[in-house]
Parts: C-alpha cells; structure tokens; sequence
C-alpha cells in the first residue's frame, strides 16, 4: 500500500533547518533502503509542506518516520497527517486499471 505523509512547516522552516538536516536525511536514506520511504521532498514556492511517499504494510511506517523526525521534534514541522493513497497507475501503482477493465 502507498501512504503520503504530509508535512506543514513552520514559517522558519528555512532558516533553521540546517542544524537538523543531516540527521533528517540520513534518517529519510536509512528508510529509504529499508524499500519504506520511495520518495521525499519539500514543495516549493513557498516552501511550506513536506510530501513523502511510503510503500509499507501499515501506517504506523510513517508515523513511526514522523515521531524520530528530528524536524518534527524540534517544531519545524507544526504537524502533519498520513494518508493511504490507492495508486492506479504507472508501473508502481498498487492497484493498477486499465482503460476498458471494469
């Protein structure tokens, strides 16, 4: 299953999130590796979400992510929600359809 988890950060997100980065990072390419975390990043302009695509069985993968987030520990992130997400199409899609396949 894809989950997305989303991210609202705070109005200086920017300029504080060099102190946390690094350990953000190396804690987004640990889940990475583990076949959890597909992919991540920051919407720009403005930069004020965060939008992480999961493939796991639960969840608790990304909310277990956003708990040891340290840019959620230290309120650069003022909250955020994860939501399943039925893909359907694209060679990753989960639950692939076809045109004319009822």
């Amino acid at each position: 299953m894809h989950y997305l988890l989303f991210y609202d950060y705070a109005p200086d997100y920017l300029e504080r999130r060099a102190q946390f980065r690094e350990e953000h990072l190396a804690l987004a390419w640990e889940a990475q590796a583990r076949g959890e975390l597909v992919l991540a990043g920051a919407l720009a302009e403005p930069a004020d979400m965060g939008v992480l695509l999961f493939d796991c069985d639960s969840p608790e993968v990304p909310e277990r992510f956003a708990a040891a987030d340290p840019y959620v520990r230290h309120g650069l992130v003022t909250g955020y929600r994860v939501r399943p997400w039925t893909t359907v199409v694209g060679e990753a899609a989960k639950t692939p359809i076809r045109p004319g396949v009822a």
